[in-house]
């Protein structure tokens, strides 16, 4: 392979790409020359969320030209944004071969229809959305205007490739237009006399785990590509592990960056109701809190950095906000109606009601100071924090634009194919533009409340747009607000994100990955991933804590009698006192203790705790170990007389009744083979914020000797 060919050394050159990239595209490349690759066996290029994949395809197809390719087709999602977004960071990296016309660009709409031989001998890039019109436009264009093109060596590129590239959907009607693009695709790549195939995706999902309508076995086998090549990720990429594991550590910064949203507030910014909320009342209505204090935040945390900037001698930055919570456009339209509100009355207020305004401006610089001050950090003072965002709302720095028009898309994307930042602050409001591939740069704050019936993995992931390459210092004024609803959904999915794709790295091909399912009839039993639905999945990993978190309990007369029950049944297990060590105890026994635990909690959302799913995976475990003498047991640990409150001191709901540092390693240590079941017996006293009776808190610990499993306990009946 040519290393040292002329595309590949000038970018590399104007890119100045690490050792690991190249050695990424390098290998990329070298693969699609020793392989054969299909829509059905494609090479893939396995990236994370906003981790630099476009960078990394763009240089492999220069790479890929230096090596006896003559045609690159890219496959963009069917949205003008993403394929305008591609076509101009495609323009921008191959301005100076353009210039010398060594290579032309086109979007597939545009291709003219006289192109001269001198042009189409030259390298050629063709983007194209995934869309009927589109492909039939392709195919006319290769087979029907421009035949010599299909017989020479294609590369085609399919990014986002998990969307629309697969003819598996959820519905009837998706599984129609699905498989139309499909089809489609695969007619134009057989048709080509030398063509290689290249996915492009950072959730590989729906491609590796195709169904097969097996449920034979528990064990699934994905299907492989034919390669996987890593896209190397980036020492200041922030992605799942911060915002779903570090933000659990009390001295990480990550762990003020979740801040909770009820969910009575998504449903008044869904449509307008006076009877619930009055717009007039923006800046003061508990309806709206925390999206106000949202607001403030990123104002306050913008204005803290752009400061900071100048101390350091920097361009001040422009700083962006997300709000994406409907689908719907009446939804934005009213959204931005309180948006504005908000603003127009904070600076309303700077004159009128200084008092509010101090309070609002002060209450949101401590909070951000706590997460700047954790690094020691440069904190401005409050005086020079307050006049700068006073001079921002007066003097027009704040621009609140909704991005959902196809027909905007134009004026909404900068030189880059990013979302033009216009001003020092910019808030964004909007839906499908913004749920995959369009790049925001400096999000420091990101309300999100899409509610779908269904919580799908690759949709979720994709619409975390806060994930990407950020600055420690952007990092200490990032808020993202949401309800601990979603927030728990799109934490399990993130562990199923890991655990599947530790799963790929290290060889599920070999191995299998678990799938099971409980049905109607309270059996576990396998099904296909195809019947998986988020938001009634576990990922089972070893050693992983599972618990209810965001409960209050039932009233003292309605469960005084159930936790008499519980306490008399373990108390022939506490011989040496309530801080006995472990004991083994049956799996029906556990299961009756935890069905007790159930009818003593309230939870404000549904998905907080699955109470079935909860009991499933302790039989699973329980019962599928290798240890014949303790199948069907369970490791039980007991503690009592605790007092720890509702809510943590950053206001969400604490979710710790245990300690790492001793429970913790009890329960690693004993659960080898099969689970351990903590249960901790809470005082619950009013102070604490519950209603003054105690209850059992249950954390149960999946054991060290586990498969990596994926849980659901239902099933798509559509699917």
């Amino acid at each position: 392979m040519i290393t040292d060919g002329m595309f590949y050394e000038v970018l590399k050159r104007k890119n100045s790409y690490s050792t690991e990239l190249c050695e990424c595209m390098e290998n990329t490349v070298q693969n699609l020359l020793d392989n054969t690759t299909s829509a059905k066996k494609p090479g893939m290029l396995l990236g994370k969320i906003q981790s630099g994949k476009t960078r990394t395809f763009l240089g492999i197809i220069g790479l890929a030209f230096d090596n006896s390719f003559d045609v690159t087709v890219i496959l963009t999602k069917g949205t003008k944004a993403l394929a305008l977004q591609t076509f101009q960071r495609i323009e921008k990296e191959y301005s100076s071969f353009q210039e010398k016309d060594e290579v032309q660009i086109f979007d597939i709409m545009n291709l003219p229809d006289n192109l001269t031989l001198y042009e189409l001998n030259q390298k050629i890039i063709i983007i194209a959305k995934k869309e009927t019109h589109n492909l039939q436009r392709l195919y006319d264009a290769l087979f029907v205007t421009y035949p010599s093109l299909s017989q020479r060596n294609v590369l085609i590129i399919d990014d986002e490739a998990d969307l629309a590239s697969v003819g598996y959907r959820r519905t009837q009607e998706e599984t129609i237009e699905m498989n139309k693009i499909a089809s489609q695709i695969d007619e134009i790549r057989g048709k080509i006399k030398q063509c290689s195939f290249l996915e492009v995706t950072a959730t590989p999902y729906s491609l590796y785990l195709q169904p097969d309508d097996d449920e034979t076995n528990t064990i699934f086998e994905p299907k492989r590509p034919a390669f996987t090549v890593l896209v190397p990720i980036h020492r200041d990429y922030i992605g799942g592990e911060y915002y779903f594991e570090m933000s659990n550590q009390s001295d990480s910064i990550a762990s003020y960056v979740f801040e909770e949203v009820h969910p009575d507030e998504l449903n008044v910014l869904k449509r307008e109701d006076r009877r619930v909320f009055r717009i007039e009342d923006a800046l003061t209505s508990r309806r709206v809190h925390t999206l106000r204090d949202a607001i403030v935040n990123f104002i306050v945390g913008g204005c803290i950095r752009r400061i900071q900037d100048r101390l350091d001698g920097k361009t001040t930055k422009k700083f962006s906000f997300i709000m994406h919570t409907e689908f719907a456009r009446r939804s934005h339209q009213w959204q931005e109606n309180i948006v504005r509100a908000i603003t127009d009355q904070l600076i309303n207020s700077v004159t009128n009601n200084r008092e509010l305004f101090n309070q609002l401006i002060k209450n949101s610089y401590q909070n951000i100071s706590q997460s700047i001050g954790l690094l020691d950090h440069y904190i401005p003072p409050y005086n020079d924090v307050y006049k700068e965002v006073n001079s921002a709302l007066t003097q027009g720095q704040l621009m609140i634009t909704v991005v959902n028009s196809e027909r905007s898309v134009k004026e909404l994307l900068d030189e880059h194919g990013q979302l033009k930042l216009r001003t020092p602050l910019n808030i964004f409001i909007g839906g499908q533009i913004l749920d995959r591939g369009i790049t925001i740069n400096n999000l420091i704050g990101f309300y999100y409340g899409r509610r779908p019936n269904q919580f799908k993995q690759d949709t979720v992931l994709q619409h975390s747009r806060m994930y990407g390459f950020r600055p420690i210092k952007d990092l200490t004024v990032t808020r993202f607000y949401t309800t601990l609803g979603i927030h728990q959904v799109m934490q399990n999915i993130h562990t199923f994100d890991s655990a599947l794709r530790d799963a790929f790295i290290r060889g599920a091909h070999n191995n299998g990955i678990v799938f099971i399912r409980r049905d109607d009839y309270s059996n576990i039993v396998p099904c296909s991933p195809n019947k998986i639905l988020l938001s009634t999945t576990t990922t089972i990993r070893p050693s992983r804590r599972i618990l209810p978190v965001g409960f209050q309990t039932k009233s003292k007369t309605n469960i005084q009698k159930i936790i008499a029950q519980i306490d008399s049944v373990l108390s022939e297990h506490l011989s040496d006192g309530p801080e006995s060590s472990p004991f083994m105890i049956e799996l029906e026994k556990a299961k009756n203790i935890i069905d007790l635990i159930s009818q003593t909690l309230e939870f404000e959302e549904i998905l907080n705790w699955n109470i079935d799913a909860f009991i499933a995976i302790l039989e699973y475990l329980s019962i599928n170990t290798e240890n014949t003498s303790q199948k069907g047991s369970v490791h039980c640990l007991v503690r009592t007389n605790r007092n720890i409150k509702r809510f943590k001191a950053d206001g969400s709901f604490s979710d710790a009744p245990d300690t790492a540092s001793t429970e913790g390693v009890i329960a690693k240590s004993t659960a080898i083979d099969v689970p351990i079941l903590m249960l901790f017996k809470q005082n619950g006293s009013l102070e604490d914020d519950w209603r003054g009776v105690p209850f059992w808190w249950p954390v149960l610990v999946t054991p060290r000797n586990t498969q990596t499993v994926i849980f659901a306990s239902d099933v798509n009946e559509n699917s």
